[in-house]
C-alpha cells in the first residue's frame, strides 16, 4: 500500500503515540471541562455542524483552540464516515487544488484511508491536480488527523491541498462533495500571523466577524493564511443557506507563546 509518512511528527506533535494521544486528549479535555455555559453553547454549535475552521500550528500553541471544534464531535462518533480536509499549501507554489496519488496517510496513531472513487471523481474537474509534493511536507493537513482518529471511528479521508485558486473554484468542489450527514469539511486554517498581542486581537475579530457574515471578499492576504480555502467555503456556505458560529478565538500569547510577536487562532462551525 502506498501511504504519504509523517512530516511533522516530532515537531509540531509527539511521534510517540502514547505521549500523542496524552497531548490530544489535554486539549479535548480543557474544550470539555470549560464553564458550563461556554461548553454547552459549543456543544450545541458543533453537534449538528456541517464544516468546521480549525487552526493548525504546533500543539502546544493551536491545540486548544483546536480542541474547543473537535470535542463536541466526539457525540457524533459512528456518524461521520467520511472527512474533506482542506489546508493551504505552505511549500509548494501551484495552480489549482491538489490530490494525491497515495491510498492513506500515516499518523503515530496509525493509517488513515483514503477514499480513492471520491479522489478518482476529482479528477475530471480542471482545477484538480495530482501532486504528491504538495502533500508530503504539508503541515496543514497533517495536524488535524490525530484529532479526528481519536473523536471518531473508522472514517475515510478526502485531503486536499490548495494552492492558487479562486473561490468559485474551491466552491465547486465542496458542492461535489457536500454529501450528508455523514460527511464533515474541515478547512485548517491559521489567522493573523506575527503582529503584537493587541494588533493581532484587533484583527483576528474582524476577521471572525467577515467569517460570521460569509464575507469572502473582505478576506485579505493579511487574515489567514488558510484564506484561499476559507473563501471558498464561505462562498458555498452562502449559497446553501448555512450559520456560522465563533467557537473560539485566541493567539499564541494566549496558549504558549510570548506577546510581542503572535500567530492567531480560530474554530470555527457552519451549520
Amino acid at each position: 500500500m502506498r501511504v504519504r509518512s509523517p512530516a511533522v511528527a516530532g515537531t509540531f506533535y509527539p511521534a510517540d503515540p502514547d505521549l500523542l494521544v496524552a497531548d490530544v486528549e489535554r486539549c479535548l479535555n480543557a474544550a470539555e471541562n470549560a464553564p458550563d455555559e461556554r461548553q454547552a453553547r459549543v456543544a450545541h454549535q458543533t453537534r449538528s455542524a456541517k464544516a468546521l475552521i480549525v487552526p493548525h500550528a504546533g500543539y502546544i500553541y493551536s491545540g486548544p483552540v483546536a480542541g474547543t471544534a473537535y470535542a463536541p464531535l466526539r457525540l457524533r462518533r459512528g456518524e461521520i464516515e467520511r472527512v474533506v480536509l482542506l489546508g493551504p499549501s505552505h511549500h509548494v507554489p501551484f495552480r489549482g487544488l491538489a490530490v494525491p496519488s497515495v491510498e492513506a496517510f500515516l499518523t503515530p496513531l496509525g493509517a488513515v484511508a483514503l477514499d480513492r472513487s471520491v479522489l478518482a471523481g476529482l479528477r475530471d474537474f480542471s482545477q484538480v491536480c495530482v501532486l504528491d509534493v504538495a502533500h508530503e511536507f504539508e503541515h496543514s493537513l497533517e495536524v488535524q488527523l490525530p484529532f479526528l482518529q481519536r473523536i471518531l471511528d473508522t472514517f475515510s479521508l478526502v485531503p486536499l491541498v490548495v494552492g492558487n485558486a479562486s473561490p468559485e473554484e474551491v466552491a465547486e468542489i465542496l458542492e461535489k462533495l457536500w454529501g450528508g450527514p455523514e460527511m464533515l469539511l474541515v478547512i485548517s486554517s491559521d489567522l493573523s500571523h506575527y503582529l503584537d498581542y493587541a494588533a493581532a486581537q484587533q484583527l483576528d475579530r474582524e476577521t471572525a466577524r467577515h467569517i460570521e457574515a460569509l464575507r469572502y471578499e473582505a478576506l485579505g492576504e493579511d487574515t489567514a493564511c488558510g484564506r484561499v480555502p476559507v473563501r471558498g467555503l464561505l462562498l458555498a456556505a452562502r449559497r446553501r443557506g448555512l450559520s456560522v458560529v465563533t467557537l473560539d478565538l485566541r493567539n499564541s500569547g494566549d496558549t504558549a507563546g510570548p506577546r510581542d510577536r503572535v500567530v492567531g487562532y480560530g474554530s470555527f462551525a457552519f451549520r
